[in-house]
């Protein structure tokens, strides 16, 4: 039966779990404390008054989903042009409905989610979603916020049940409610073709799915008991399918259930066929289940994204061969490396690309002033090279000599190859042509490396060209297959291996990344490499269908591509990141759109009112909690109301306390860009705390001052005055989050005049 309404926290309401005393002291110790709550009690409710309480239970959750439902979709259209990440999540949208392979840091789902409901809405995919502030004009984009708006208004109510279901108190749970629902960050991120309200979709939706199911222990196996740790697989499948920070929710499930396991291993009155079923059933529902769903999710997306597109750089070549349109795609090429041969040659570590050059040099101090050789994502002509001998500039595609094939320990040059664009564009520098090279200068980025560069005047230079090509783990003479050998190639002067250090090199490079010589001879992927594209008119082709991947290959490989995407994501000029330590204070909000007085500007900012009072609950809760903890500790006894209310402030509190950890602390270990919008999950556990807390506080003053005529005022003044004033703040806050246009806010005109409380604050 639903809580009643205001009702009370005393043991009563507390169900004992099953432990080491076994289920027969849990049940005569929820007698005895029954049996005192009726004693205290005058009458039981009647039939007719628990109608009513439960009438107006689902009442207060309906006027909650409502009000969260219509702060999320008021003004959904404005502005009508792309505000800040949609111009990278509209666009990948628009990547899986016209079936384009890209690549994304994040796993798939997400990004599906929002190109079918772009789909499903009549977006037609033809939008190019290139920079903040395009506007959007006749295309259909309704749609895809509409969804993310959508989601993101179940935050509040599945909060409300999650602290509802933790705390047994409605009005904890209403100030939780209030806390989201008036909070101008949470509203801003929900209103935009953005990944953050789908994944804290999935982490409220785990969060309280594991709530449930933990309510259900006494009835184990019992149909809602199977609904709920199912749908929590299902959950936490979500969230991890959206970002790999869903990792952090899947931590605080795991834990619960270790917890969960070892207290019914305790119980002695279990025998251990059922504690195995405990297990079995776990690790179906929340193992097995979830990853099945995630693997599927990938599976579809691998499906869907079956033609060449922008992403296909990043990965190897025999993935590539998978996607129509590209040029490895049912493609015949010769299987073994000749000399005359054209090639592109790909690093093997992911997100490297292939070995480039073009007509700019190297700037004045980096090195000597010769031409630049970088690695490079995408496909290019200026990837192209011509394998030649080292001691001979015969044309070996003469037809009058034999073929020569290339073989494991040949010293060999690699030409770069003329751009065949390059009379038409007239370029007034000598390049190209120029063969691949390296000498004792240090390398622009990587000190103690090598610098390599394009050297020489058509094909002819010096014995600094000259490297020796070597397949991992062959014999001497062994031939070179395209695709299939991994090579390496060792200067022959100097002693030092080819590779890319993965770094990127500023503007004069083109952002390219850069290609050193190594004199450190351990075998990494960075020095490894393949070729990929062959043409050589003199060898027979053989088919590339034989080398295409299996599924668990291409899913290993996106991931590995993913992880060290993550990981080298670093900050663009311009843009706003920041620290860790700067998200739980408010210290620094994030542009969204817009940025002088004629501008439609949103700022993505926490209701300060709402954060501060969260800061300040946090360390509230570690003080109040810590003292009853040691209470408890050291055997005091405590009033059955204040026992009550600290086992749910020391539990319910703990957990949620638990999820603002889990989801805070590890973004301090990261090395890559952070941005304020990555807290907002931490956020949301933060205030399921505020409101557990505030609620319990006020309920101990309220019974500490029970011989006051006023005393049971406190609760709800103190619970009534939190709610006014959250509901004020958002009042004043209320245009970062719908939008403003004119002054800024050091103008008297402007409506955030004396509004702006920290100078770090860019409104």
């Amino acid at each position: 039966m639903p809580p009643a309404t205001g009702g009370g926290l005393a043991e009563s309401e507390l169900r004992p779990r099953r432990g080491r005393c076994g289920p027969q002291a849990a049940r005569a110790a929820g007698r005895d404390v029954a049996a005192e709550a009726v004693a205290r009690s005058p009458k039981r409710p009647a039939w007719g008054s628990r109608r009513f309480e439960a009438v107006g239970w689902w009442a207060l959750l309906a006027l909650v989903t409502l009000l969260s439902f219509a702060t999320r979709f008021h003004r959904l259209d404005e502005p009508p042009h792309i505000c800040w990440d949609e111009t990278h999540f509209g666009k990948m949208g628009s990547y899986y409905i016209n079936r384009t392979f890209f690549f994304d840091v994040h796993p798939p789902l997400g990004k599906m989610l929002i190109g079918l409901a772009g789909y499903l809405s009549g977006y037609d995919g033809t939008f190019l979603f290139q920079k903040p502030g395009d506007k959007y004009e006749h295309h259909s984009y309704m749609g895809m916020r509409g969804f993310c708006a959508f989601l993101g208004s179940w935050l509040v109510p599945f909060a409300y049940l999650t602290v509802l279901d933790l705390s047994k108190s409605l009005s904890a749970a209403l100030l939780t409610a209030a806390l989201l629902t008036f909070d101008t960050g949470c509203l801003t991120l929900s209103q935009y073709i953005l990944l953050d309200p789908i994944l804290m979709f999935f982490i409220m939706a785990a969060m309280l799915s594991m709530v449930k199911y933990n309510s259900c222990a006494d009835r184990p196996f019992s149909a809602p008991w199977w609904f709920w740790l199912s749908l929590t697989g299902v959950s936490l499948a979500g969230a991890l399918g959206v970002k790999f920070v869903g990792l952090f929710i899947i931590l605080q499930v795991g834990l619960n259930t270790i917890a969960d396991l070892w207290y019914l291993f305790g119980d002695l009155s279990l025998s251990l066929v059922t504690v195995g079923k405990h297990l079995t059933a776990r690790v179906l529902c929340l193992i097995v289940l979830p990853l099945a769903l995630y693997t599927a999710t990938f599976a579809v997306h691998f499906m869907v994204l079956s033609k060449s597109g922008p992403g296909d750089g990043f990965f190897s070549s025999a993935f590539q061969a998978r996607l129509s349109g590209n040029n490895l795609h049912n493609a015949s090429i010769p299987e073994h490396l000749a000399y005359g041969s054209v090639i592109t040659v790909k690093n093997l570590r992911m997100a490297i690309g292939y070995l480039h050059s073009h007509r700019h040099l190297y700037p004045e101090g980096i090195g000597a002033r010769q031409q630049q050789v970088t690695t490079y994502l995408h496909k290019d002509y200026n990837n192209l090279w011509i394998i030649k001998k080292h001691n001979t500039n015969s044309d070996p595609l003469d037809p009058s000599f034999p073929v020569e094939f290339v073989r494991h320990g040949d010293i060999i040059r690699l030409e770069h190859k003329e751009c065949p664009l390059k009379k038409i564009w007239r370029w007034e520098q000598k390049e190209t042509s120029r063969n691949l090279h390296s000498h004792y200068h240090e390398a622009p980025m990587t000190r103690k490396h090598y610098q390599v560069t394009g050297y020489g005047i058509n094909g002819t230079g010096d014995s600094n060209d000259f490297w020796r090509i070597e397949v991992v783990n062959r014999k001497f003479g062994n031939r070179i297959k395209v695709l299939r050998s991994r090579i390496r190639f060792i200067h022959l002067v100097t002693g030092c291996v080819l590779g890319s250090s993965g770094k990127v090199l500023p503007k004069w490079g083109w952002e390219q990344l850069e290609v050193t010589c190594t004199p450190y001879l351990k075998e990494t992927l960075n020095s490894i490499w393949n070729v990929e594209d062959h043409i050589n008119p003199k060898l027979p082709n053989i088919s590339l269908d034989v080398l295409q991947p299996s599924f668990p290959e291409i899913l290993l490989e996106s991931h590995m591509v993913m992880i060290r995407g993550n990981s080298g994501l670093k900050p663009k000029d311009n843009e706003f990141t920041s620290k860790p330590w700067h998200w739980p204070i408010n210290y620094q909000g994030l542009r969204f759109s817009g940025v002088n007085d004629t501008d439609f500007r949103v700022y993505l900012l926490g209701n300060p009112v709402v954060w501060w009072l969260n800061l300040l609950s946090i360390a509230l809760y570690l003080l109040s909690g810590s003292i009853i903890a040691v209470a408890m500790q050291r055997g005091a006894r405590l009033p059955a109301e204040v026992a009550g209310l600290s086992q749910v402030l020391l539990r319910g509190g703990g957990q949620v306390l638990l999820g603002w950890t889990l989801h805070y602390f590890p973004f301090f270990l990261m090395g890559r860009v952070l941005y304020f919008h990555h807290y907002f999950p931490a956020m949301l556990f933060s205030s399921m705390l505020t409101g557990i807390l505030w609620d319990t506080l006020l309920r101990l003053c309220a019974w500490g001052l029970a011989s006051w005529p006023l005393a049971r005022g406190i609760h709800v003044a103190g619970i009534l005055s939190l709610l006014l004033g959250t509901a004020y703040s958002f009042y004043l806050f209320h245009p970062l989050a719908y939008g403003m246009v004119g002054p800024l806010a050091q103008d008297p005109q402007s409506p955030m005049a004396g509004l702006r409380w920290l100078d770090s604050w860019d409104f």
